[in-house]
């Protein structure tokens, strides 16, 4: 089994670059799931919209999984708890719509857990995600409930990343930070057998500030005159994981970064 997961989607460089080229970067490595996380994804840079999750889904895409931003455009509210394929984080305040964690059937009836989370240090109060996640662990066991499990812990600082991947050792199968938009270059496996990266990066515009046009960044910073942030729109760069896994443990055999651009190259 093999996995592809894909950090933040921002903006339409981000869209056009992914709806354009998944399908053939699927058949190309040989990916059986595919998980987006694309609460960046509108035109703006925030939140993602109904369309733009059926176009995601229409090029190869099985899941995504969102974060801070998902409620930022309305619409989603009512559209995932119709869509199952569409998760938001499992510790944010309930009741809220959707759900945060789901199994999904592959066609070969594999199943595969994704249960996306929040962190609380620097972003938008939820509940405690080390306690959540302890209830969740309690109540799904790998192997058991599922054959694999992946992760995405949407977070702000790396040692509350960290602290998640050590924390899912040996019961996941990936774990992998989301949010911050930089790719890390710690791809590993732990000691447990889970596979891990800090963070996936994003797939957008690197030639910006974390995906945001860069003229308008530094002019916030400068305290010069700029308008609200917005997505940079050259051409984009995929970034995330490719995760291969053993069916007897659940665990990871071996993991490594994906780039897919001419802004960033693999090492």
């Amino acid at each position: 089994m093999r996995i592809l997961f894909l950090g933040d989607v921002v903006g339409t460089s981000g869209c056009s670059k992914l709806t354009s080229n998944l399908l053939s970067e699927i058949d190309k490595n040989k990916f059986d799931f595919v998980i987006v996380n694309g609460e960046n994804a509108a035109a703006h840079g925030m939140g993602l919209t109904k369309e733009i999750c059926k176009d995601f889904f229409n090029c190869g895409v099985d899941v995504i999984t969102t974060g801070n931003h998902v409620w930022d455009h309305k619409e989603i509210m009512e559209y995932i708890d119709k869509e199952e394929r569409l998760l938001r984080p499992k510790n944010l305040f309930e009741p809220a719509p959707g759900k945060g964690f789901k199994i999904y059937k592959t066609k070969n009836d594999i199943k595969i857990g994704v249960l996306n989370l929040m962190g609380n240090v620097f972003m938008k109060k939820c509940d405690n995600v080390f306690e959540t996640s302890q209830k969740f662990l309690k109540d799904n066991k790998l192997k058991d409930d599922f054959d694999f499990l992946v992760v995405d812990f949407h977070a702000e600082i790396t040692s509350e990343k960290n602290a998640i991947g050590h924390f899912f050792d040996g019961k996941a199968t990936l774990v992998v930070g989301t949010h911050t938009h930089i790719p890390t270059n710690d791809a590993r496996i732990l000691n447990n057998g889970t596979g891990f990266q800090t963070d996936a990066g994003m797939c957008g515009d690197y030639d910006s500030v974390i995906g945001m046009n860069k003229e308008n960044s530094l002019n916030k910073f400068l305290k010069k005159n700029s308008v609200k942030h917005f997505p940079a729109n050259g051409d984009a760069t995929l970034c995330g994981v490719i995760v291969d896994c053993d069916i007897k443990t659940g665990l990871a055999i071996d993991i490594k970064s994906y780039v897919y651009g001419d802004q960033l190259k693999n090492i």
